[in-house]
């Protein structure tokens, strides 16, 4: 059996890390298996969906690499198909029309509640043998409502949960499609994952009341459902206005980012996919680790049953690993196109300049920040200046840049230069080093002294160097 996954989201706003999570360990599944990952797109909600979060959904998912076999399919293109299988539920005697009003729904559920019973559908419409079922009313279009099995349990093994039953007489006969003959959600999924041929629904926890309800349809069709993996919820912290701070499911209504803010904001693909795949999995205590890896390791027996939480230090721990770890000519092509930004162009010398400042950064744009030096004008922090840059220590500024006018400008040569400076004046290399630095990178803490000069050109230490 090829095993089949899918990421089916709704495009009713954008898709955040929490959502792109119920993607990567579909995919990683898919991948580890030697199967085909679908995405499918489930936009019925008309009103709410847009082709623009489409759009930011497969350039995440792009930006991720999480590439997909098959599709993107839109379950508003498919409505003929599900309408053939409503006619299908209907011969076979599964569906009924339902000719009960919102406004009748809403009474019995108020009635319900007040004799404190849990609110549900009465199968007031529901044929039974030897039952007689209301007058239809004049003019009214019924909704459908699915014939759900009474007595019993539905029941499976949840792949995250455990074995999961919940008795039929707990699910009450749900409406599948509208007045209009729109079908609606749970519906259209069932009849998706059967045509798409899908073996393992990995999805958030958030759909576990869906479950139940779509394998009834499932076996009412003939077909046995799919394996099922909820994955448990993503939290972030919550700041409110008195300062309070709160856990909540994350959401782009409590501050949750766009997944493509990530890459501009200078994060590494490679970096997200390893953090994200420890939000919720593990493989023993290993924390940073290659897609190659992730791939090779991905099961799902190794998910996590509990709530994780967003980590956004975390999260720039690990992107500094992988930047680490970067080959310096790739990541100078993404300091590249964050210098592109800014109007600057970096040149041959952006690999070298990555190599040497990326232990310090945690994202490219961090990166790009120390890049911009050599590219554009620098900005020295007065107070800096006044610290670092005394009288005391202007001669030795002087003598050094003379020395650099003349030497081979290469790491080797500037450090002897140095060097002669602060025997010629009996300064300590800190007392050389940092004014020196302030000038020429506009600030006191970088890497060697010597390195750094390297990677400028010659005319413009010089210039920086006659601020002093």
């Amino acid at each position: 059996m090829t095993v089949r996954t899918r990421f089916a989201p709704s495009p009713t706003g954008f898709i955040h890390l929490g959502n792109i999570r119920s993607a990567l360990y579909p995919w990683a599944f898919a991948r580890s298996q030697q199967g085909d990952f679908i995405l499918r797109i489930e936009d019925t909600d008309v009103e709410r969906s847009s082709q623009a979060a489409v759009d930011v959904i497969i350039e995440g998912m792009a930006w991720l690499g999480l590439d997909h076999d098959e599709g993107p399919f839109y379950q508003m293109q498919r409505m003929d198909r599900y309408k053939e299988v409503l006619a299908q539920l209907k011969a076979s005697g599964q569906v009924y029309p339902c000719y009960m009003s919102v406004e009748e729904l809403d009474k019995l559920r108020e009635r319900q509640m007040a004799a404190k019973e849990k609110p549900r559908y009465d199968g007031t419409w529901r044929p039974e043998p030897g039952k007689t079922l209301p007058q239809v009313p004049q003019g009214v279009q019924p909704v459908l409502r699915f014939k759900n099995p009474t007595g019993g349990v539905v029941a499976w093994e949840d792949k995250v949960k455990g074995r999961i039953e919940i008795s039929n007489d707990e699910l009450d006969d749900l409406v599948i499609a509208r007045p209009d003959g729109t079908p609606t959600y749970n519906f259209c999924v069932v009849v998706d994952d059967i045509d798409m041929r899908i073996t393992h629904v990995i999805r958030g926890d958030d759909h576990v009341n869906n479950t139940p309800r779509q394998i009834n349809i499932f076996r009412a069709l003939g077909v046995e459902p799919p394996v099922y993996a909820h994955l448990p919820t993503v939290l972030q912290e919550v700041t409110d206005a008195d300062g309070t701070v709160r856990v909540e499911k994350m959401s782009k209504r409590h501050g949750a980012k766009p997944v493509t803010q990530y890459r501009d904001e200078g994060f590494l693909p490679d970096a997200m996919v390893n953090y994200l795949a420890r939000l919720g999995w593990s493989h023993g205590d290993d924390e940073i680790f290659s897609r190659e890896q992730f791939i090779e390791w991905f099961n799902l027996d190794h998910l996590g049953r509990s709530a994780a939480q967003f980590d956004e230090a975390k999260l720039r721990w690990v992107n500094a690993q992988h930047m680490k770890a970067m080959d310096d000519r790739e990541l100078a092509s993404l300091v590249a196109a964050q210098l592109d930004r800014r109007g600057m162009e970096g040149d041959r010398r952006l690999p070298g300049i990555c190599a040497l400042f990326k232990d310090r950064c945690d994202t490219t744009v961090a990166l790009a920040d120390w890049a911009a030096k050599y590219y554009g004008p620098v900005k020295r922090d007065p107070e800096e200046v006044a610290k670092h840059v005394t009288d005391g220590v202007r001669p030795a500024v002087s003598m050094l840049a003379k020395m650099l006018e003349g030497v081979e400008w290469e790491k080797a040569a500037i450090s002897e230069a140095i060097k002669e400076v602060l025997r010629a004046t009996g300064l300590k290399m800190p007392q050389l080093a940092m004014p020196v630095r302030v000038l020429v990178m506009g600030t006191a803490q970088t890497p060697s002294l010597d390195a750094v000069i390297a990677l400028c050109d010659r005319k413009t230490v010089l210039e920086r160097l006659a601020a002093a």
